[in-house]
Order: structure tokens, then C-alpha cells, then sequence
């Protein structure tokens, strides 16, 4: 599914880096594979007083996560910090999907008598 992915990386009131644009994508990426029902990445990253803010937005099939990480020294520090929030609220909805599944399967089975 990580074709299927699109990744965009916004700039505001910073100088673009392409270095820090392939490694937020190739992140993006990583987490597409691992998660296929996230199917748009957006990421902000902007300069606030003295350091980096990053509002990061996932849409998907079933999924709207939005998370924001402020205060980092840089825009890559900014940016993986606000991934790492995603990946884990990613992970809380894509575990609660599934176990949700395997319950009510148990559920609906029964009890045998032995």
C-alpha cells in the first residue's frame, strides 16, 4: 500500500530542505506499509519564537489522526516527533480494529460442552 500513499511536506516561514522533505517521506513511507488504512500524510512544519513547531495530519480509509509537535531545535526533530505521536495513535486504532474482530468472534462461538 505504500504506493498508494501521498505524502506532502508543507514549509512555512522556513527554508525548504530537501533532506529533511526525503527523510519525513521515507518515514511517511515506513508507516504506510506498516499501516495500510493511512493513505494521506500532510506535515506542516513552521518556526515559531525560538524553535520548531509540526502539525501532522493522517486520512485514511477509516482513519483521521492529527497530532502536533512543538518546541524541537529543528525541523527534523520537529517532524519525527509529531510521526512518533502518530505512529502511535496509528497503532491504538489499528489494534482496537483488530481485537475488536477477534472478540466478537470469540463472542459469537459459544461455550462447548464437554
Amino acid at each position: 500500500m505504500a504506493a498508494d500513499a501521498s505524502v506532502v511536506v508543507h514549509f512555512k516561514d522556513l527554508t525548504v530542505d530537501e533532506e529533511v522533505r526525503e527523510h519525513v517521506r521515507a518515514r511517511c513511507t515506513r508507516l504506510a506499509e506498516e499501516f495500510p488504512e493511512a493513505t494521506h500524510f500532510e506535515l506542516t512544519l513552521e518556526a515559531e519564537a525560538t524553535a520548531v513547531a509540526c502539525h501532522a495530519r493522517v486520512n485514511g480509509k477509516q482513519t483521521r489522526i492529527a497530532a502536533h509537535a512543538g518546541g524541537a531545535p529543528g525541523p527534523r526533530q520537529a517532524g519525527d516527533s509529531a510521526l512518533d505521536k502518530i505512529e502511535r495513535e496509528l497503532r491504538k486504532d489499528h489494534d482496537k480494529r483488530i481485537f475488536a474482530q477477534r472478540r466478537k468472534a470469540q463472542r459469537s462461538r459459544g461455550k462447548r460442552v464437554g
